[in-house]
């Protein structure tokens, strides 16, 4: 087993990515899911999508998320669409978070497009 694979088995994914859900539901996102994606994606293994209201709900929404991942040891990979504030899109490898506007959750309908993978609870 290499040291990759021993990280990984270290670091929850499921649970950041329930605990990076809970986050959006806590700061009033809307329709906020997260799938699980593993043995359907080759590329990730959890979604987190949720619609925000505004651009700086959806950047502050961002940025707890991503103090989350660094207090469970998870680096993000990457960042996308946060000036913009229409499409976040921050990428951990085994999880990805979406955290779009109305429109362009309506439009890419991401839920619709994995809708072979199971929904996480994200409740207590």
């Amino acid at each position: 087993m290499d040291i990759l694979e021993v990280t990984a088995k270290k670091l929850n994914f499921k649970k950041f990515a329930i605990e990076a859900a809970k986050i959006a539901v806590g700061r009033r996102c809307n329709d906020t899911v997260a799938l699980d994606l593993k043995g359907i994606s080759p590329a990730t293994d959890y979604f987190v999508i949720a619609t925000g209201t505004s651009g700086r709900q959806m950047k502050t929404v961002c940025d707890e998320i991503n103090e989350l991942a660094a207090s469970m040891g998870i680096s993000r990979f990457g960042r996308a669409g946060y000036e913009q504030g229409r499409w976040i899109l921050a990428d951990y490898v085994n999880v990805v978070i979406h955290i779009f506007d109305a429109e362009y959750r309506d439009y890419y309908d991401l839920e619709m497009l994995w809708g072979d993978a199971k929904k996480l609870k994200i409740d207590d």
